[in-house]
């Protein structure tokens, strides 16, 4: 059986959930996987070390080869050695702590309610990422992200390619209407993706700067070579619609004959309070008109009443599907292991 060589779209921990699943289905349907991630991360270990450095914020590149990590215990233990950030250094004084009680109580544990705890020291490496670091300076040190990237999944054992959507950062603006809530009706530009992400207003319109990066040439070939475009879950305005604003990948994405899914997220986040289920839909076509899409993969749950989500995906051409793919907990997740069940007769069908 050829492999059917799917491209998934997105960003941080959305990606990460899809690329996860995919792993899960791959055996039984032989999937050859490319990850496209955004690249307008400005918060926390990745936004410091765009800052300081320059180059592309490397934690959503991190978070897709991590997911797409082999399963030898030696590359389980490099993913972890990816994910382990570091804390900051104890007060000079302060005993490094064991988790035993004492050291609870001597770090103003449970045991100590009403002392002061004491401080941490601050440095350089507090907060940062380990795979934030190695791919910092993989960059640096092959002058090419693409390049980079290919040898942390070499490092990790990936089953399959993580690319940056494009080799350049972006930034993401958007105009929210009651981004000050002392003034709802007023419309403000916010800038930066965490800004974006963490706005209690409403986004009305979403663009990057610039406003025509180059799109990464080995992800223009991907789509072009792609038998499934997959699109969310994940940040709908700062994971997902930015790679219909880059536009050489929306036309990639619009002349592509590759099939074309949309995951739907399980709950609403701050930057897409408002929006019903399918709003997320609508702003899809509203950014990229030419968009027509298959199916649209959602949870039961989540949807609530289907017909306006069946109406809202009619719109872009495609079938609604719904399945049980949250995790049992109850909590907005999705279940990686649900998500690929889901994904296996969806992606093996013929057309």
């Amino acid at each position: 059986m050829t492999a059917r060589r799917v491209v998934a779209f997105g960003g941080g921990h959305g990606l990460s959930a899809s690329l996860r699943a995919l792993r899960h289905c791959a055996p039984e349907l032989d999937l050859d996987i490319t990850a496209v991630v955004t690249v307008g991360d400005d918060g926390g270990s990745s936004g410091r070390l765009r800052a300081e450095r320059g180059g592309l914020p490397p934690g959503d590149l991190r978070q897709a080869l991590v997911a797409l990590a082999g399963d030898h215990p030696a590359t389980r233990r490099s993913a972890g050695l990816f994910q382990h950030r570091f804390a900051a250094v104890p007060a000079i004084g302060v005993p490094p702590r064991d988790g035993t009680d004492a050291d609870l109580t001597a770090a103003g544990g449970p045991e100590s309610r009403g002392a002061e705890p004491a401080a941490a020291r601050s440095d350089g490496l507090a907060g940062h990422a380990v795979g934030n670091l190695v791919l910092c300076g993989l960059m640096e040190l092959l002058g090419d992200p693409v390049a980079a990237l290919e040898h942390a999944g070499a490092m990790l054992g990936t089953v399959g390619r993580v690319l940056p959507m494009s080799r350049q950062p972006v930034g993401i603006e958007a105009r929210v209407r009651g981004a000050d809530p002392s003034a709802p009706d007023e419309v403000r530009t916010v800038r930066g993706q965490h800004q974006v992400a963490v706005t209690t207003g409403r986004v009305e319109s979403l663009r990057l700067t610039p406003a025509a990066p180059a799109a990464c040439a080995e992800a223009l070939a991907a789509i072009g070579a792609a038998d499934w475009l997959i699109f969310g879950p994940g940040s709908w305005y700062t994971s997902v619609l930015p790679h219909l604003l880059v536009p050489q990948l929306a036309d990639a994405i619009v002349s592509s004959s590759a099939r074309r899914l949309v995951t739907l997220n399980l709950a609403a986040e701050k930057e897409t309070l408002g929006l019903s289920v399918a709003d997320h839909l609508a702003a899809l076509r509203w950014y990229l008109p030419e968009l027509k899409v298959d199916l649209v993969l959602a949870d039961a749950k989540a949807v609530g009443d289907p017909e306006p989500v069946e109406r809202a995906a009619e719109s872009l051409g495609a079938r609604l599907v719904l399945a049980p793919v949250a995790v049992t907990d109850g909590t907005p997740r999705h279940d990686p292991a649900a998500l690929g069940a889901a994904l296996v007769p969806v992606l093996g069908a013929d057309r």
